[in-house]
């Protein structure tokens, strides 16, 4: 029960600050005359081994909405004037960052930064001087996006949203 407390107390303090914040730019001296990155979304990510559990809890006590569902992964919002999500995936599946140690539920939590543009991200990013944990790839679920590692040692996925390869999500959608 402690852990789920705490969960949610960090969920909130997230959501908090990002309400705080009303426009993110990512800026450095290296990347200063650059344009800065275009952020679509940004939301954090828990991987868990019950998604049922989990859409259930927070739709039923934080009246978060489903916004996709599939079955390895759930986007939930806040409704309002500026909603806010909250994903929930399955540490099964492949989609998973390819972080080292490989993310699992134990493991906590990652987050996804969706940009407008992955791969001029990266290059300029690359450029400057940022360690880079995982190389930009276009996957065939439909991102492209590549990773790095924070101070504290959590995963940042950097993501674009692309084409899926066709067919892929056949074999994951819910009949919701």
């Amino acid at each position: 029960m402690r852990r789920i407390i705490l969960v949610i107390v960090g969920v909130f303090i997230a959501i908090i600050a990002l309400l705080v914040t009303s426009e993110t730019h990512a800026q450095d001296s290296h990347i200063k005359n650059s344009r800065p990155m275009i952020y679509q979304d940004i939301y954090p990510v828990f991987i868990t081994r019950d998604l049922t559990s989990s859409k259930d809890f927070y739709t039923r006590w934080f009246n978060l909405q489903v916004a996709f569902e599939s079955s390895f992964f759930i986007l939930l919002i806040s409704t309002g004037e500026r909603p806010w999500s909250v994903g929930f995936l399955n540490e099964s599946h492949p989609s998973s960052p390819p972080s080292n140690p490989a993310m699992n539920a134990q493991a906590g939590v990652y987050l996804t930064l969706q940009v407008e543009d992955a791969k001029s991200d990266f290059e300029k990013l690359k450029a400057a001087g940022l360690k880079i944990s995982y190389a930009l790839k276009d996957e065939p679920w439909g991102q492209r996006r590549f990773g790095v590692v924070d101070p504290n040692g959590m995963y940042v996925d950097v993501v674009q949203q692309i084409e899926p390869a066709n067919g892929f999500w056949d074999k994951y959608m819910t009949d919701n």
